[in-house]
């Protein structure tokens, strides 16, 4: 464990290197000409003398007007933007209030929860991943993975025997026949180490029914032999030559490091593509556009999904008189397990809505944190509330306990209990999340 340890460690630092940006040599003439000029001034002579009176009433003038200066110049496009969604979010409730009043419902009537079918509200162009050892690079799940495939396969070279453990791990998909693949390699080892004075242990045939099910079929496999210290071979086996693995006699007196390969294979995981948040920042206006959400969004398909909904909602009309409250909320869950991603909105006072990609399995507790990293006072305890009022505060209950799926809503709101008079309460999301708003239209 302590080399697969180590890789990542020196993966990490090779990745956030990169980030960095490229260097200098410090024998580059730009060094150069410093070291001179570094040089060059020891030998102007250092004397100083102390300023005249006049001298001084000058400098007394400059402080002056450097402490009656404006402070920091405003920043015009925060202002506009802000200005912007202020405008839509008062039209937004004018047009509320009106549709109630057409309604017959009184002006002052508590706004009540909508329900949206597949969340048409919540636009969201797709579900994306990245792979924190290679960098802030997103894509797809599938472009992840292969990109993951194609820099463990890159480092065979580098340290083979760790890369081959987190190739067999990573890059193939049957859970149950890669234990199975993980347990006969291991049991090869153990056979060698257990035996040393057995030769028929240190050979193995390609050919033979449990290579062939169980070990040739999986990627990574022939490296992790390689690294192990076997070497390929073709020996005579009834009355014809086969392709064996044979462990040299040589190697026998290392098998140390062979104990240290096989504990890496136990020990490692498999590398995951992370969710990326798709952070984005909309206008009241962008939120109200009628998209629905991707395919990636859905366990089935999008032409399953809606043919399979319109089968259960002509089922439940028929039967809705009849179905218990315990049925009902069965039917409800077997629902949200369709949906594998939710699409959280944070609205803001101000209007502007900060928007992110979750796990359904993910806690409630990711969502507050994801907010409380964007907020310009992320000390400040907030509550997430829902359009009834509703505030959410169990952050160890998943999306999916908690019926936030597969999209949601809430709405933003200080803690009452934390008041300070240097606080301005109408300031909420940092500027360079804000920029991502004026980039975005």
């Amino acid at each position: 464990m302590d080399s697969i340890k180590k890789f990542f460690e020196k993966k990490k630092k090779d990745a956030k290197f990169k980030m960095a940006g490229e260097g200098k040599k410090l024998t580059s003439s730009s060094s150069s000409s410093h070291s001179s000029r570094s040089h060059h001034s020891y030998s102007v002579s250092n004397q100083r003398y102390a300023p005249t009176a006049e001298a001084q009433r000058a400098g007394a003038a400059a402080l002056a007007r450097f402490e009656t200066k404006t402070p920091k110049e405003v920043n015009w496009s925060l202002q506009a933007i802000k200005a912007q969604a202020k405008r839509e979010m008062e039209m937004e409730e004018k047009m509320s209030k009106l549709q109630i009043s057409e309604e017959g419902e009184t002006l002052g009537a508590a706004p009540k929860e909508r329900q949206f079918e597949g969340a048409p509200m919540l636009a969201v162009q797709g579900v994306y991943f990245y792979c924190p050892l290679l960098g802030s690079e997103i894509g797809t799940y599938e472009e992840t993975k292969s990109r993951m495939r194609d820099f463990l396969f890159s480092q065979l070279g580098e340290d083979k025997g760790v890369a081959a453990c987190l190739i067999i791990h990573t890059c193939n998909k049957n859970k149950e026949k890669v234990a199975t693949c993980i347990e006969t390699l291991c049991k090869y080892i153990e056979n060698i180490v257990s035996n040393p004075d057995e030769p028929k242990y240190r050979k193995i045939r390609q050919s033979n029914r449990a290579y062939e099910d169980r070990i040739a079929p999986m990627e990574g496999t022939k490296e992790f032999m390689e690294a192990a210290g076997f070497e390929e071979h073709d020996l005579p086996f009834n009355e014809s030559t086969e392709k064996f693995w044979v462990f040299p006699e040589e190697n026998m007196n290392d098998l140390s490091s062979l104990e240290t390969l096989r504990d890496a294979l136990v020990g490692a995981e498999p590398l995951k593509p992370q969710l990326d948040r798709n952070l984005q920042v909309v206008l009241p206006n962008q939120a109200a556009k009628n998209v629905d959400l991707p395919p990636e969004f859905f366990v089935l398909s999008v032409e399953e999904l809606k043919k399979e909904m319109q089968q259960r909602n002509e089922a439940v009309e028929r039967s809705s008189m009849l179905m218990t409250k315990a049925m009902r909320e069965k039917m409800e869950l077997r629902e949200l397990r369709k949906y594998r991603f939710s699409l959280i909105r944070v609205r803001f006072p101000d209007g502007i809505i900060l928007q992110g990609t979750f796990a359904v399995n993910e806690k409630f507790g990711n969502v507050c944190e994801f907010v409380r990293e964007n907020l310009v006072n992320d000390w400040r305890p907030f509550f997430l509330c829902l359009s009834g009022g509703g505030q959410m505060t169990e952050e160890e209950k998943s999306l999916f306990d908690l019926h936030l799926v597969p999209a949601v809503v809430f709405n933003f709101e200080w803690d009452p209990s934390v008041q300070d008079p240097n606080l301005d309460n109408r300031i909420y999301l940092k500027e360079e999340i804000l920029m991502l708003l004026q980039a975005g239209e």
